[in-house]
Order: structure tokens, then sequence, then C-alpha cells
């Protein structure tokens, strides 16, 4: 069958390629087209527990999408008119931003921030600073004093030391645009910006609004990484056709992907684009191994009129079950990442399928194609000649693999895979460290994060509900309350927490104010009539809204607000643990809690979402990955024998992203998912070429001699070559593009020589019989020789 697709493919050269070419540029139209932007809702598991919650209460107790701008003096504290001027105009300029909830923008110059005030003439609340400024230094000192003597002001909205406030501003979720908000923010601060005040700025659409703002730093070292491939390749391979036809490849395979998910209606995520040139990089491998094969026939070959057509025929018939191997092993082990719950990655997934796929087209089908048009094949473009050199390594991998020496790389190899096992042990889920790992440590956003969770409770927050939606004012409840207050004091004592907010923090309040402020009873009170009655006092003199941060109109739902100083993985696992654990042994005769809403609790359930399916997910790559292979040779050692290289690379990795602390989150599953892939590509072009020379009558030592020194010049080529590209994102302002491009290069490292040393060496040792026949128990008496000429 593979005989006849060759065939066809070339006798029918001018329609095929007319073919492809007429959809690329279709398709072009389509991918010209495609959306590059983030959407947050595609980030979260839906029937997540948390998610649902989130989704219920985000509009009334906050949702993921808050924005904190802090403002900050170096001498004197806050309380100045030209401090506090600019705090305001942030402050009413955000109503203009787009896709603010305005009923969730908070700071002094807001009207949520209030006091409550009793007196003879009775109870009163009022804002601390609006609508206007104070307008004398009298007005500023009771300003002041009013900030002091309020706990739900004096240090979650103005820190301890007077010398930073913050404001506070929710977006809605379904209309948030990252890259506009993040220009219309930075806009509003730039007009305040004089340099007398330190301005800082944190939350997710500003981060993520960093990483479009990167977006044309990205595309020239897109530029760069083709740019070395390309000069790489003519220097290696000596010809035009090693340079334009893997080219060629990789923009047909990216223009068919991204107009295809054009047509589908799924948008290009920023971030995704290592994973992008992650796939690109298997295009170039496939053309390039076909253009090595292609060179090695024409050397073969006399001149003449069909040279090329007879070596492009025997270059995609030898190479077709290996390269539609490695594209199937690729998109497969991708294709397991859809049963993640999240969006994001089953999206994400339906693009990497589809970019690989198309490799068969581009790569696999095309480049042989375009090869038998060539006229002149036996020329060279330069007189450089590098191959010698890396014939050489070829050499030792041959002497390595035919010597006593195989049994040292596979005993070194075994060693390494279990360390690196055990060691991957320690591999964190979610974020590692804190501040966000796309970013620098030194990044600007990562130092305001910092700057702020130093001066304040934290900067990002987790709400968790207690209520019941069938039993209005059941937050006026004494149980309900005394509860809030106790689970406040319980989950404040883990450290990364920072603070944290409930009506029952507002009570006291209103208690030690009926009593002309006497700090004894800034308690709550100590039966349900009083509470009761406090709150039905609070609730007489606020307006719609003011309650809004604290429980529901009803008074059926209140929310505890934590905040948190850091998103690390532990971090969060930590704290939803302990709220488990307070729920468990505080039960309540009426009402429930419910787990979580704001950004932590997202996150805790993105969390749980890849704890839960992690393993699963790696050991069902690795299961299909087997499956194809006993299928295509029909065999169930193939299986376990191609396992071998993709678990030396991943535990590898594993353990390289343990050692760097590189968390497995919603940004580096997708990649590691396709690295599974990756790190068995190049063993099918070895193991695939050994084979070939046994069916010709080979002995296993001229077989293996001739893959590594046919096949294995493609690896190390391409390897080289994609190692030396990749390493380029190092420069990247963005440390996760940095971090993953330096992950593929060790991906592609390990691989290489898990190809060109382990595999051949375990070939030779195991003779399996799918490659061997029945020709491996004879072979295995043959007398190996002491010495070897290198090919």
């Amino acid at each position: 069958m593979i005989e006849r697709i060759a065939e066809f493919c070339i006798r029918r050269r001018a329609w095929v390629a007319g073919v492809i070419l007429s959809l690329t540029l279709i398709l072009s139209w389509f991918a010209l087209h495609i959306e590059v932007r983030t959407v947050f809702e595609d980030m979260l598991p839906s029937r997540h527990e948390y998610v649902q919650t989130h989704e219920k209460f985000k509009d009334t107790f906050g949702g993921s999408n808050m924005v904190t701008i802090m403002f900050e003096v170096e001498e004197g504290d806050i309380f100045q008119t030209a401090v506090l001027d600019k705090v305001r105009t942030v402050t009413l300029g955000l109503r203009e931003v787009s896709a603010v909830n305005q009923y969730q923008i908070t700071s002094l110059a807001s009207k949520k921030l209030k006091e409550v005030r009793a007196s003879t003439a009775g109870i009163e609340s009022r804002p601390l600073m609006w609508p206007d400024l104070p307008v004398d230094a009298e007005a500023m000192a009771e300003l002041k004093r009013s900030v002091l003597r309020n706990p739900m002001v004096y240090g979650p909205y103005v820190s301890k030391d007077l010398q930073a406030t913050l404001v506070t501003v929710d977006f809605i979720d379904q209309q948030v645009d990252y890259s506009k908000v993040f220009h219309e923010v930075r806009a509003l601060i730039a007009k305040v910006d004089d340099g007398s005040v330190k301005i800082r700025v944190v939350g997710d659409p500003i981060l993520y609004g960093w990483v479009n703002h990167y977006l044309p730093e990205t595309i020239q070292l897109v530029l760069a990484a083709l740019a070395v491939t390309l000069v790489m390749l003519f220097v290696l391979l000596r010809t035009w056709r090693g340079v334009s036809l893997p080219l060629l490849a990789g923009v047909v395979s990216a223009i068919w992907a991204l107009g295809i998910c054009r047509l589908l209606g799924i948008h290009f995520e920023p971030l995704v684009i290592v994973v992008a040139m992650l796939i690109t990089s298997r295009a170039v491998s496939h053309s390039v191994q076909i253009v090595n094969r292609f060179d090695d026939e024409i050397e073969l070959l006399p001149p003449g009129s069909d040279t090329s057509r007879i070596a492009a025929r025997v270059a995609l018939a030898d190479l077709f079950r290996p390269g539609m191997l490695g594209v199937i092993a690729d998109a497969a082990c991708m294709a397991v990442v859809a049963l993640s719950p999240i969006p994001m990655l089953q999206k994400l997934t339906v693009l990497s399928v589809v970019w690989v796929s198309t490799l068969t087209v581009s790569a696999v089908i095309l480049t042989p194609v375009l090869l038998s048009f060539i006229r002149k094949p036996h020329g060279m473009a330069h007189p450089i000649n590098c191959l010698p050199v890396l014939r050489k390594v070829l050499d030792l991998a041959v002497v390595v693999s035919l010597s006593r020496a195989r049994y040292a790389v596979l005993g070194v190899s075994l060693l390494v895979v279990v360390s690196a096992g055990l060691y991957s042990l320690n591999l964190k889920i979610g974020d590692a460290n804190p501040g966000s790992p796309i970013l620098w440590p030194e990044a600007q956003y990562n130092q305001d994060s910092a700057a702020i969770n130093a001066r304040f409770e934290g900067v990002d927050r987790m709400f968790v509900v207690l209520g019941d939606d069938s039993r209005p004012d059941l937050i006026k409840g004494n149980e309900a309350l005394q509860a809030m207050n106790s689970f406040q004091r319980f989950i404040e004592a883990q450290p990364e927490v920072g603070g944290s907010a409930s009506i029952a923090d507002v009570l006291p309040q209103v208690n030690s104010s009926l009593r002309e402020g006497n700090p004894r009873y800034l308690e709550l009170g100590d039966s349900g009539s009083l509470n009761g009655s406090l709150m039905a006092m609070l609730d007489s003199v606020s307006e719609p809204g003011d309650i809004s941060r604290f429980a529901d109109d009803h008074y059926a739902n209140g929310a505890v607000t934590l905040m948190f100083r850091d998103r690390q993985g532990e971090t969060i696992r930590t704290a939803v643990a302990r709220i488990k654990e307070f729920i468990a042994s505080h039960p309540l005769s009426e009402g429930q809690w419910h787990l979580a809403g704001g950004l932590i609790g997202v996150m805790a359930a993105v969390n749980e979402i890849i704890l839960s399916s992690q393993i699963e997910a790696i050991a069902l790559a690795l299961l299909v990955l087997a499956v194809l292979c006993t299928i295509v040779y029909r065999s169930t050692t193939a299986g376990m024998l191609f396992m071998v290289p993709v678990i030396i690379s991943n535990m590898l990795t594993f353990a390289f992203m343990t050692w760097k602390g590189i968390g497995m989150n919603i940004n580096t599953v997708p990649v590691a998912a396709l690295g599974i892939g990756l790190g068995v590509d190049y063993a099918f072009y070895i193991a695939d070429r050994v084979k070939e020379e046994i069916a010709i009558g080979s002995s296993p030592e001229h077989a293996i001699r001739q893959a590594l020194h046919s096949s294995g010049m493609g690896v190390i080529v391409t390897a080289s070559v994609l190692i030396l590209a990749t390493l380029l994102w190092w420069a990247s302002s963005l440390r996760f593009q940095a971090e993953m491009g330096l992950l593929m290069a060790i991906w592609l490292s390990v691989s290489a020589f898990s190809a060109l040393f382990v595999m051949p060496s375990l070939i030779y040792v195991c003779r399996p019989r799918f490659i061997f026949g029945e020709r491996g128990q004879a072979a295995a008496t043959i007398t190996q020789p002491t010495s070897f000429q290198p090919a």
C-alpha cells in the first residue's frame, strides 16, 4: 500500500502539488484572520464545584479579574491633597474603562468605604472621602483619624505605616478584553503619574496584558529562530532544497492549521506560541529526514532525467511509515489533553491535533513530491562541508551500539531514568514560585506584586460562601456570624493568608459606635438578638450596594474573603485543606459552606483538575503510543520498545522542571503532553531503517551502521539545528516562553541521544522479532566483530 501511495504521488506529482498549493492559498486567507487573544472563561473547568460557586456569586462578592492599584509615597503619609487627588482621579476614571464592573470599584475616594457613627441624633454611615477631597488641614486630619479607627480600611486599604493606599476594581468576565483593559488602565495611570507618587498595578488583566504587550518581541524571536534554522540547514545540508523545503513544510502546516481553526471558530492563545514552535519543529524534522534520504539515494543513482523522481519515490516509500507514525503519535498524545474539562486545553488540543495532522501533507507528501521536480540534484550550493564532523558522532554511536559499551549505555540510562523519576515526584502542581511564572522575577509586574504584598494583606483573593438560598436573613443569625468569625481566625493562622473580611468584621464597628467608640465592645454581640439588632441598624443606614461585598440582597448568603500573599500551588492546596478541615469540625444546623470563588478559588479548581488528571493523562498517552506502535508493527514488543525513549526524555524533562521550579499548570500541561510524542519521533526513523536493511538481507551490524549513518544523520542535523533555534527563546521577556524554549531544547537533546545511542543498543541486545523477523535468532549467533570500520 505504501509503495502504491508513493508511486501515485510521484506519478501525479503536478496534480498533487497543485492541489496542496491551491488549498494553501485558500486557507491562508482564513489564517490571516484568526483571532489572537486570551479568553478568561476558557481557563475555567465549568463543572468543578469551585467554579460553579465562583460563577454564581462573582457579581456580588467579586470575580477573578480584579485589578489592584497601589499609590505609595516615600516620605510622609498619603494624607496629602496631591496624593489623594490622584487616587480620586483614577477611581473616577476607572468607570470609563472597558468591561469594568462599576459596583466593584473600591478606594478611599469611592462611596463604598464608610464609617459608622452613633450620636444622640442616631446612627449614621458616611463615606470617608466622597464625593470631594478634604477642604482644609482639619478635614484632612479628621479623615486620617477616621481611617485609623476603622479596621476595615486601616490595613486592607491604607497600609499600617500610612504610606500607601489601594484602589481595587473588578471586571466583567464575559466582556473583559485583557489587551484593551491593560492599555486603558495604563493610560489612566499615566495621566496622574508625575513621579511624586509610586504607582503599582497588578491583576490578571494586567498580567495577560503584558503577555500581549510582548507579542511583537515574540514575533521577532520567532523570526530569529527561523533565520537560525535556515542558515544552519544551508550550512549543514549544502543545498537550497535542504533550506527551502523544510521551510515550506513549516509554513504550509502553519497556514493549514490556523486556517482550519479559524473555520472552526477557535482563537489563538498568545502563550501557546511555544506549542506552535514545537509542532513546526516537527515539520522541519520530518522534511529534513526526507531530504536527507533523497540525498542518500541520489549518491547511489547515476545522473539521468529520472534520477530525482526515482530518489523521491524511494524516500517517500521508505519514510512514509515512520513519518506517519510520528505524526499520528504526536497527534494522539496531544489529543489526550482534550479529556481535561478545561475549555482552553480542549481548544488548544484541537489546534495542536489539526496542526500536527497537517504535517502529513506539508512534510511527508509535499516534500518528496517537490524533490521529484529537481533537475540537477547532484550539485552543492557551497564548498563548506560540516558533515564529516557529524559523522564522527555517528561513528561513535556505531561503536557504542555494537560493542560492550552498549551495556554501559543501557545501564546508565536506566539509573538516570530511575533517579530522575524519583526526583520528579517533587514536581509542583500549580505555580511553584511567588509572583507570576509567566514573567521573570525582576519584571515590573512581579516587582509590583511583591511590593503590594509587603504592605498589604495580599493581592489575590478567594471568597468562601456561607448560606442557603432558601433561607433569607440566614446571615443575620448568630450561628452564621459566629461561624464566620471563627473561620476567619482559623484560616488566618496560615502565614500565606494575609487577612480576611466578612460581615462579621463590620458589626463590631457598629457595636463599638453605639457605645461611644469603646474598644471593649469591638466584637460581635453575645446573643442572636443583639447581633440581629446590630445588623438591622447597619442595614438602616446603608445604601444599595454598601453590603454587597459581604452579603447578598436577601442576606441568604454571606462571603468570607481571604487575601493571599502568593498563588503558589502548595499555598492554595494548604488553604483548601484547612477550609475543609474547619467545615468538617464545625457542623452547622442551618446553611452550608460553598467553596470557593475569586481568582484563588478558580486556580484551586484548575490545580485540582491537573493534579487528578496529570498522572492518568501521561499514562494514557503512553498507552496510546504503545497501542499505535503495536498496530503499525503488529508486535507488542514494538509498543514496549518505543516507550523507552519516551520515558527517558519525559523523566529527565520533569526532573528539570522540578529543579528549575517550573510548576505543572494550565500553560505547561500542553507542552508536556506534546513532548511524549516528541520523545519518540527520532527513534521511529532509526528503528525503521534497521528493519528495512534487515529485510534486504543485511547483517544486524551492517543494518545498525547504515541506519545510524542515514537516518541518524537526519536526526543529528535536525536536532542540532532545532536545539540552537529553541535556545534563542531564553532571550524572551516572558519567563514562560524562555523556560519552555529551554525545555524543548532538553527534550530534543535527550530524544536525539536516545535515538542515536540507546535505541540501537537496545535493538542490538534485544533483537526484537518485528525488526529482525526469524533472522533475529540466527543473527544472535553471529560472531561479533571486535572493531568496526566507520561507514
